[in-house]
């Protein structure tokens, strides 16, 4: 295959907080590795250092975007395709609704899309109506006019047969690597950052809004009375009054932990030396967080959502979601448990196994008729 392929719908890689950003870093350096192909992520300027850069043999082109939280997805997108267009690109891979509302743009000056659907964004507690509105229609024209079609999870493959009809969609899984940890004095020196000390902790990790559910978790945590600390990995991509009053909530709790945003070495040390991990989502595609707390065998908890279930873990590990109460209990309950091996769980969220099933696509969108 010698096509050229152009991604949108990501804030760009590496190291740009966000599921679909984790995706995107994972994923196509392999592809570029194993199988050759040409690559281009554009990125969104406000949210990355370069203009043009190579990450792992990925071209990364930044542009121009508004830090509008309900505009920047689309109005980048469409910025996105015209340049796709001028710059002759064969095949664009779409990920996430937001960006769906191009497709039909594409298609019309004969591009072949591949669209991947992470998450159905217009259940996110944050939106107004005119986000949901454009979530709703970008998923609609998504599942209408791609070439190919990739879901994330069973659940979201029958519910898109359900809503639009659209048998056809290819079934690829979010994936995880295996934990890469950094010497133990560098374990040492990120835990003494944070006056932290190994499995004393709670961590949970995400962005700060409301479909993530991490008041829920402050709320469990203070009735929990556990002396372990609580660690929120994250923050907000825009100042919100959610996120103004979370992280105000969390510094006026003893023992919580604000850490922003963290990635490579120091996340995954502050990962690797938790006692227990938290996911209280009311809304998410197929969380990369838990992946990954699961690959460095954290007893996890998480809410009873569709996404969550779909990971199949036992029973003790799901709450009702948004319930404090029942999440206050499971936190007292998991404390200071044996660390839990997933290796089962976790075979099929192999990223190799993933870019292999994602260049069958790509082969299949570039031998498939217009």
């Amino acid at each position: 295959m010698n096509k050229s392929i152009l991604v949108l719908g990501t804030r760009g890689i590496p190291n740009v907080p966000g599921g679909v950003e984790s995706h995107c870093q994972s994923l196509y350096p392999l592809l570029v590795k194993k199988y050759g192909l040409d690559i281009t992520v554009i990125a969104r300027k406000p949210y990355v250092p370069y203009t043009e850069s190579v990450y792992e043999g990925v071209k990364l082109k930044a542009l121009p975007a508004v830090t509008n939280k309900s505009l920047e997805a689309p109005l980048h997108s469409f910025l996105t395709a015209f340049y796709a267009i001028k710059e002759g690109a064969n095949i664009v891979h779409v990920h996430a609704i937001g960006s769906g509302l191009v497709i039909p743009l594409l298609r019309l000056f004969g591009k072949k899309v591949i669209f991947t659907h992470h998450s159905q964004n217009y259940d996110h507690q944050k939106w107004g109506k005119l986000a949901k509105f454009i979530f709703r229609l970008g998923e609609k024209w998504a599942m209408k006019y791609s070439t190919e079609v990739i879901v994330i999870s069973d659940f979201m493959q029958k519910l898109m047969i359900e809503k639009y009809g659209r048998e056809d969609t290819h079934l690829i899984f979010n994936g995880v690597n295996p934990p890469q940890l950094p010497v133990q004095n560098k374990i040492n020196g990120y835990l003494s950052k944070y006056d932290l000390k190994p499995r004393d902790y709670i961590i949970a990790v995400g962005r700060f809004s409301q479909e993530k559910g991490l008041d829920v978790l402050l709320e469990a945590y203070k009735l929990s009375g556990i002396n372990k600390k609580l660690v929120l990995v994250g923050d907000s991509d825009h100042v919100t009054e959610y996120s103004y009053r979370l992280k105000n909530t969390a510094r006026e709790m003893d023992n919580v932990v604000l850490t922003g945003f963290l990635s490579g070495d120091e996340l995954h040390s502050i990962f690797s030396q938790a006692d227990i991990f938290v996911l209280p989502s009311f809304s998410e595609g197929l969380p990369i967080a838990l992946l990954e707390a699961m690959s460095f065998s954290l007893p996890v908890i998480v809410s009873d959502i569709l996404a969550n279930k779909a990971v199949d873990l036992e029973d003790k590990c799901y709450f009702s979601c948004g319930d404090s109460q029942k999440l206050s209990t499971l936190l007292t309950m998991a404390v200071d448990q044996p660390l839990v091996c997933y290796t089962e769980y976790l075979k099929k969220y192999d990223w190799n196994l993933i870019a292999q099933q994602t260049y069958d696509v790509f082969l299949a969108t570039e031998n498939g008729k217009l």
